[in-house]
């Protein structure tokens, strides 16, 4: 009986999402109510623990969140993703624009959210491809990819976060293990993909080749945008480094605790303050302005995680895990590939990606605790199915299919397929990581 309760729970969700077009976060209040009280639990009980599930949650994320919003405004609106998009291209040539553009996405992806670093980078590819005379998907969909890899797979991305929060997995491995992971993904689904698209045209809207272009003067200098995109990153891999290869003292507890996520995000910020702020010649009140503006983009976003952390909870305390468990114990099937499976599962029924990744999460959490599962190859695998088989009710296909004005069935035969390859080949290399780990 409990299976077929989580069952309809899901179904419900996903009427509730698909279907009837609510709020997401809504929509997992309501299956959080809906399921415990068939399981038995006593109505105050439920609202306790929809409350510390939700902050549970969102307790790490909103400082990892928030200041991740942050960076990725400043990286935005000084102009240092366009000088890192320009200064690329013409370092790499038109030959190798492609891995020009992937490169890009890549570093602008870390810390810039995926819708964000959508509109920030279309038109800068738009020009790209309209300067070199190259076909708009040959140049446009690898930077996609890109974006999209690292907003499944990496924290500080919503999902993976929120995942590796909810596995109490460790975050430089899961960062380490996404990177490792990533790489052949991209390749794969972005540039050798997009070679075999020759017969498809796309003609973008007239407005979209013309983006805000700063001059020169207006943007920071290269080596600052990469370095403070870069920088919480570039702390967290020597923390994980000191960790690996230092005794114990001071230095080795500094570096630690430099690298911790929430420290490396808070001093990149205040970096990009200065470099990509103050150091412009901004006034600290436009800084702060565009500071504010970055948090106010995720707002929604963190009630869907915390509506995600609450079924969660829900579904620890009513049992549900321990039965999952229950059944799990004996089963021969990788959890892994039960995993991605289940993602993906969501993922073609309510096309949200982080929506995908957060519930497939809930369910599979008792793999978590499986001997000989490593956490972050879980929460990779879940990323990775996140990303599969996007169509129409996912935003991600109608924003691509609008901006590069194709039809539906070109958008099916270019970005699904793409979403398709990077989430087989993100479990694809979950599967070989988990032979080394």
């Amino acid at each position: 009986m409990t299976l077929l309760i989580v069952i309809a729970g899901i179904l419900l969700l996903f009427a509730l999402i698909a279907g009837l077009k609510l709020n997401s976060f809504l929509s997992f209040i309501i299956v959080c109510l809906f399921v415990g009280l068939l399981q038995g639990m006593e109505p105050l009980a439920i609202v306790a623990s929809i409350q510390k599930g939700i902050g549970s949650t969102l307790g790490f994320l909103v400082l990892i969140l928030g200041l991740g919003a942050m960076l990725g405004k400043l990286v935005a609106d000084s102009g240092a993703a366009q000088r890192i998009t320009t200064k690329l291209v013409d370092t790499f040539g038109i030959k190798y624009v492609q891995w020009a553009v992937v490169l890009t996405g890549f570093i602008v992806g870390i810390p810039m959210f995926y819708s964000v670093g959508f509109v920030i980078l279309v038109p800068l590819v738009f020009t790209v491809a309209a300067t070199t005379r190259l076909p708009l998907l040959y140049v446009g969909l690898p930077m996609l990819t890109s974006l999209s890899v690292t907003h499944g797979y990496l924290p500080p991305h919503p999902a993976p976060t929120a995942i590796a929060t909810m596995f109490e997995a460790d975050f430089g491995k899961t960062l380490l293990y996404g990177l490792i992971v990533a790489i052949p993904a991209i390749i794969v689904g972005g540039p050798l993909f997009a070679r075999t698209l020759k017969n498809i045209e796309a003609k973008p809207l007239a407005k979209f080749y013309n983006p805000q272009v700063l001059e020169d003067h207006e943007m920071p200098k290269t080596g600052i945008s990469l370095f403070t995109a870069l920088f919480p990153i570039i702390l967290i891999f020597i923390a994980i480094a000191a960790e690996q290869f230092l005794e114990e003292g001071t230095l080795r507890t500094v570096l630690v605790f430099l690298g911790n996520p929430v420290m490396a995000m808070l001093l990149a910020v205040l970096l990009a303050i200065y470099t990509l702020g103050l150091r412009q010649g901004k006034k600290m009140k436009e800084v702060m302005d565009t500071v504010v503006e970055g948090v106010v983009g995720i707002t929604m976003i963190l009630l869907v995680i915390g509506g995600a952390g609450a079924l969660k909870q829900i579904l620890i305390d009513s049992g549900v895990s321990d039965y999952i468990a229950g059944l799990l114990e004996n089963s021969n099937f990788s959890p892994i590939i039960l995993a991605w499976l289940i993602a993906t599962a969501i993922r073609v029924c309510v096309g949200s990606a982080t929506v995908a990744g957060l519930t497939a999460a809930g369910i599979v959490l008792p793999l978590a605790s499986t001997a000989g599962v490593s956490a972050e190859l879980l929460v990779l695998a879940i990323g990775s199915g996140s990303l599969m088989l996007s169509h129409v009710n996912d935003s991600g296909f109608w924003l691509f299919k609008e901006y590069f004005n194709l039809s539906v069935k070109q958008t099916l035969r270019t970005w699904t397929v793409m979403e398709t390859l990077v989430g087989i080949m993100g479990l694809l290399g979950t599967l070989v990581l988990n032979q080394f780990i």
